[in-house]
């Protein structure tokens, strides 16, 4: 990771960095609710194109208990797409973080996925006092489950029938990273 900006690091010869969501990107934000597949496997039918810009509106997609990140591409830069985070409670106390990503088609496959997720991560572990960070995915999605294992994250398992997706119930693979689990970044080379 670079040592000048906790929330960047570098594939290739392009700077991978998180920022917030500004006006400018609620345009790709209606897309994601509007473009049957355009977010892959987890279209679930259209949803209200407006409300993206809604929920700006009231907190800037920065809000306690959820969140929006862009991902960005440079030197060009490009919005590359956007990372999520929502919170969770096990036993009342044991607070987690449950994140997602999802990258426009041109980003995909070039080591932007992981490199996001792994700053969200070190993001929300340096912000908050959580200890655990998981992220769903579809048994067939194999390249996010390479994502997130690059990311620091371990398959914990299946969850049986946890999503309505396509006509059917479907199950999912559980992934998590701990707040003491060995960083990707020294693992990376980076």
């Amino acid at each position: 990771m670079e040592s000048g900006d906790p929330q960047a690091t570098r594939t290739d010869d392009r700077t991978v960095r998180l920022r917030p969501v500004a006006e400018a990107d609620l345009a790709m934000l209606r897309r994601f609710c509007t473009e049957p597949g355009l977010i892959g496997l987890d279209w679930t039918g259209f949803r209200d194109a407006e409300a993206p810009a809604r929920r700006f509106a009231v907190d800037g997609w920065l809000g306690v208990d959820d969140g929006r990140l862009i991902v960005e591409v440079e030197p060009e830069p490009a919005a590359a797409g956007l990372v999520s985070y929502r919170s969770g409670r096990y036993a009342g106390l044991a607070s987690y973080w449950e994140i997602g990503i999802v990258l426009l088609p041109p980003w995909r496959g070039r080591g932007v996925g992981w490199r996001a997720q792994a700053l969200l991560c070190d993001y929300l572990f340096q912000h908050t006092p959580a200890q655990r960070i998981q992220a769903g995915t579809h048994p067939e999605n194999v390249a996010e489950q390479r994502s997130l294992e690059k990311a620091g994250f371990q398959l914990e398992g299946v969850v049986r029938a946890c999503e309505f997706r396509a006509g059917q119930w479907r199950d999912g693979y559980l992934y998590s990273r701990l707040r003491d689990d060995p960083s990707p970044w020294d693992r990376a080379g980076e």
